[in-house]
């Protein structure tokens, strides 16, 4: 993470919908997994899913079941909780040749090859 970015804490809905959409192409399968913890201002545990753009750090503030509520409200997801085929397909030819997505695509490449 580059420290000189400025981070944002939201909630996912309250994110632009092009940031919705690079989020659910870096998470393919899911948030809940990556969901991280550190204490706001107030001395409270929060929990966020990270994301990184070009200019911004954010953290998507949810919770784990707010985080499967998410993907199984999601028409962009299937019953297994993963992104459509033809969803992925077109955010990858939106979102794919954005810098900041390339290491989230490559993580994703790296995955699948351990799945073999």
């Amino acid at each position: 993470m580059n420290s000189q970015k400025p981070r944002v804490i939201k909630d996912f809905e309250k994110l632009m919908p092009e940031i919705q959409e690079q989020i659910k192409l870096a998470y393919p399968e899911g948030f809940h997994k990556h969901l991280i913890h550190f204490y706001n201002k107030e001395k409270k545990k929060v929990s966020a899913l990270p994301f990184e753009t070009e200019d911004t750090y954010y953290m998507v503030r949810m919770t784990i079941l707010e985080a499967r509520e998410i993907i199984e409200e999601d028409s962009d997801y299937d019953n297994e909780g993963s992104l459509k085929q033809d969803v992925r397909e077109e955010y990858e030819s939106k979102y794919g040749d954005m810098d900041h997505m390339t290491e989230y695509l490559s993580d994703e490449e790296n995955e699948n090859d351990d799945d073999d």
